[in-house]
């Protein structure tokens, strides 16, 4: 197990097999690179970290997508929208 950087610890596949239980404790404190052959496969992080990553994954697609809308509903003149009964009737499979 070496330390790259201050956040990164760099480990091989046969190290980890062996040292599991180490390397993740490891993982609470940096991320974790593992290699096989000197090439990096994967990424240990510890669940919270993880959690985190997620969270700002979720908000940068919802603004992504509400961006996206916005740019959509400028585009759009009354006549591309169907009312509720049109929607509906659309559904079902009945003609206008």
């Amino acid at each position: 197990m070496i330390t790259v950087k201050e956040d990164t610890t760099l480990v091989g596949i046969s190290e980890l097999r062996t040292n599991i239980d180490k390397i993740l404790e490891e993982s609470k404190k940096h991320k974790v690179l593992i290699e096989r052959r000197n090439k990096p496969v994967a990424v240990l992080l510890a669940m919270e970290r993880y959690k985190q990553i997620e969270e700002i994954l979720d908000l940068l697609e919802d603004t992504a997508l509400g961006l996206m809308a916005k740019e959509r509903e400028s585009k759009s003149k009354p006549s591309d929208y169907l009312d509720i009964q049109e929607a509906e009737d659309k559904i079902k499979g009945k003609p206008r």
